[in-house]
């Protein structure tokens, strides 16, 4: 029996030898003969090979008690073996990017993915309130690749060109060097915020040098989010940041 179409041509698996491969848009392809890889539990939807899925929970007993705190949290799976593994979120678009001995701080919800050689743990946000969207984030640090997701296409913006600003929502990502505030703005009052006011009297406020990604949603309530500061920055290479 022969079947024609380009369902069978067109959607081929991409062929790459780099331990963080786009397969597409919306999907990341894992390689695994580098070394085991920290995934988001859950986010598997193929694999190929002999690969095994250990369930890491939420990294330890001080991230395990962060996230009893605030409800919010980030459960990674070391996926190990041989072969090729193939992960997405509610197709939701994939960025990937590489770091060299440097730091990001990024929503909980937006991680998918990321080498083993990378530490990661959560951090309070010094002088936010639970209406900045959250106290805590995630940060990463160290070596090697990174797969975040965002919902749509994100924009990256230089926080040294001008003072910016984010809704908490829409912040996905920001770089070691970025220095993060919360601005609030109450002139209408609390009647103003309940009945037909603009929703935007929580804003994050970035300083500093580094990039902040931002994706063209405010229609989740993202937990994670914020940034203990940091310093230095550079080091982060891939096509998300230029």
């Amino acid at each position: 029996m022969t079947i024609y179409g380009d369902l069978f041509q067109s959607f081929n698996e991409v062929q790459s030898n780099d331990q963080f491969v786009q397969q597409n848009k919306k999907m990341l392809k894992l390689n695994l003969a580098m070394g085991p890889i920290q995934a988001k539990v859950g986010s598997m939807v193929a694999y190929q090979g002999d690969v095994r899925f250990q369930n890491k929970g939420s990294g330890g007993l001080g991230k395990m008690l962060k996230k009893h705190v605030t409800g919010e949290g980030v459960e990674m799976m070391e996926v190990s073996g041989m072969g090729q593994v193939f992960l997405a979120d509610s197709a939701q678009e994939v960025q990937i990017f590489y770091i060299e001995n440097d730091m990001v701080s990024v929503n909980g919800r937006n991680v998918l993915a990321f080498s083993s050689s990378i530490q990661w743990d959560v951090h309070r946000i010094k002088g936010a309130g639970m209406m900045a969207g959250g106290l805590f984030n995630v940060s990463l640090r160290g070596t090697g690749f990174v797969a975040i997701t965002t919902d749509g296409d994100p924009m990256a913006l230089n926080v040294a060109e001008a003072p910016t600003f984010a809704d908490p929502q829409a912040a996905v990502l920001w770089t070691s060097g970025v220095q993060m505030s919360t601005k609030t703005d109450f002139s209408g009052g609390l009647g103003s915020m309940l009945h037909g006011g603009t929703g935007e009297s929580i804003q994050l406020a970035f300083g500093g040098q580094g990039v902040v990604i931002i994706q063209p949603s405010e229609g989740t309530i993202w937990g994670n989010i914020g940034s203990d500061g940091g310093s230095g920055g550079g080091g982060v290479l891939g096509n998300l940041f230029d």
